[in-house]
């Protein structure tokens, strides 16, 4: 006897006592008899039963399938990407339904009706679109809900890399949250999590939402500097995180924001996972209420000696370096430091005292005041 002569009682008597469509009778068979159509089984099975009741199972969810294909279609319309997801929630009560046929029959290892609708919705998604199922790592993900009938769409992050290059003074590194939704996204900031574009990450954020969409940005800076400090040569690194972006391809070349530009632009598989090390080459003006005498400007080089320790108000401690030092005196009262220091050294602290130790103002014996400092590179 073949294996479909087999399972033809063991439908007929479930036909008996139960309405199902063609999808689900042929869904409990198919993997026993190594079929990839349910539907054309299950019209198979039920060529000899007729009726007008609902599927005792799915109530004719699958008639219904192209109204959820069609919001897909429309909800990817602003979107482009190369592949997708679907998850899916249906009623308990289907489920439960399911469950109990397949328990009655002893219909193990067949795929359940949520399987099922899931495997026909992105069969008939990817035929529509030409796009590319991904199980594990999608561009664009549904989520449907046949209890509510809504779709949830999401768009899968985009990381960027890239530098930039700050020539005017008087601009802050980082963005103050919107005072509405403090940075989660709402109405009043267009989902942005920001409702000013006045800062560095503001300037990067605005540009990146005119280029590819989407909704929030997640920074990581490699260092900062003062408001009032300029970023030079080569620029500081960052990396940031677009989420929800509707495009995901671009052009990206050295990209001039009036007050900053932004260099080497380009998108990357994913953020830095460990603290990057880097250090920065800094020109410090430095002023003194006192006279600042010369023969101590000279032994300023010998911090280089040993490296410099940081204690934080919270506690915390650590050491940095720094590479090199020179100086030039303006006055009696003003000169300059040129350093190259380990990223992270607090330069205002290092130069005015306050949990930095040997600091400036300590080696000079005179309270010294940081006016500003400016970076010439950023070596990573």
């Amino acid at each position: 006897m073949s294996e479909y002569q087999k399972i033809i009682p063991i439908a007929n008597d479930i036909l008996k006592n139960h309405e199902l469509c063609c999808h689900c009778l042929g869904r409990l068979f198919s993997k026993q008899l190594h079929l990839s159509s349910n539907k054309l089984l299950g019209q198979k099975l039920k060529k000899n039963f007729e009726s007008s009741e609902k599927c005792f199972i799915c109530k004719n969810l699958f008639d219904n399938l192209d109204y959820f294909l069609k919001m897909m279609i429309d909800y990817t319309s602003d979107y482009s990407y190369r592949t997708f997801g679907i998850g899916i929630t249906v009623k308990p009560s289907i489920i439960d339904r399911d469950d109990y046929i397949r328990s009655k029959y002893k219909l193990a290892g067949t795929d359940s009706v949520k399987t099922d609708i899931t495997k026909e919705l992105c069969k008939s998604f990817s035929k529509k679109t030409k796009k590319v199922l991904d199980f594990l790592d999608p561009e664009i993900h549904f989520l449907i809900n046949f209890k509510n009938e809504s779709c949830l769409l999401h768009s899968k992050s985009i990381t960027f890399s890239g530098r930039y290059v700050k020539t005017v003074r008087g601009i802050t590194q980082k963005q103050k949250s919107c005072t509405n939704c403090n940075g989660d996204g709402c109405r009043t900031c267009l989902l942005h999590g920001i409702s000013e574009f006045t800062s560095i990450e503001g300037m990067i954020s605005q540009y990146l939402f005119k280029k590819f969409g989407g909704t929030t940005t997640k920074f990581t800076w490699i260092g900062g500097e003062d408001k009032s400090s300029l970023v030079l040569g080569t620029g500081r690194p960052f990396f940031v995180k677009l989420n929800h972006p509707n495009k995901r391809t671009s052009k990206l070349t050295s990209i001039d924001l009036d007050s900053i530009k932004l260099k080497n632009l380009k998108i990357i598989d994913k953020f830095p996972q460990k603290p990057i090390l880097f250090s920065s080459s800094i020109e410090i003006k430095i002023s003194s209420r006192s006279t600042i005498d010369s023969q101590y400007l000279k032994t300023l080089k010998n911090i280089c000696d040993s490296p410099v320790l940081v204690c934080e108000t919270s506690g915390k401690r650590f050491e940095k370096q720094i590479f090199s030092l020179s100086y030039k005196k303006h006055s009696l009262h003003t000169f300059s430091l040129f350093m190259k220091v380990e990223g992270g050294l607090p330069i205002r602290r290092l130069i005015e005292g306050g949990g930095v130790s040997p600091n400036v103002s300590e080696i000079l014996r005179c309270k010294c005041t940081c006016e500003e400092f400016d970076f010439h590179d950023i070596l990573v």
